[in-house]
């Protein structure tokens, strides 16, 4: 089965205190009320790094150009019970952005140490690879979710 293809990127700036990644309370939507990064699905003919550009921007209102994107590469996710809600999410990090994040009616996003992100307020596969991609490592893995649709299983590739 081809899985619709969407995008997300963490944005991560350094500070005295240590590193940041930009996170917010999803408003609307698959996955609502949950802490999620800037991110969205594909349009038709758009590439990842060209969708997560416009995502960002439409998202959080912040400008990242391509070039300064580090593809950290993709994850499948299966939902059985709710198939329609099944994706490939490809994961971008970037350090390099212009402006503020700004609230919108999507995402409420804030500034979040890293060594203070909020798994328990996440999809539950994020405890499993996000730390990985915010210390620079790539990812590769599938995820089924249990029939709860909370309850991530990994698959290893």
């Amino acid at each position: 089965m081809e899985l619709p293809e969407v995008c997300v990127c963490y944005l991560i700036r350094s500070t005295p205190r240590g590193d940041e990644v930009l996170l917010g309370e999803k408003r609307r939507g698959l996955g609502q009320g949950r802490m999620v990064a800037p991110g969205g699905k594909l349009e038709s003919g758009e590439t990842p790094a060209r969708a997560i550009v416009r995502e960002v921007h439409e998202e959080v209102g912040m400008i990242i150009a391509p070039e300064s994107l580090r593809p950290h590469g993709y994850i499948d996710y299966r939902f059985p019970s709710r198939r329609e809600w099944s994706q490939r999410s490809w994961v971008f990090s970037t350090r390099e952005f212009e402006g503020e994040p700004i609230a919108t009616a999507e995402l409420d996003a804030r500034w979040v140490p890293v060594d203070e992100v909020p798994f328990d307020r996440m999809w539950d596969d994020a405890r499993h690879w996000l730390p990985g991609v915010l210390a620079g490592d790539e990812v590769a893995v599938d995820f089924d979710f249990a029939p709860d649709n909370a309850s991530a299983i990994r698959v290893k590739r």
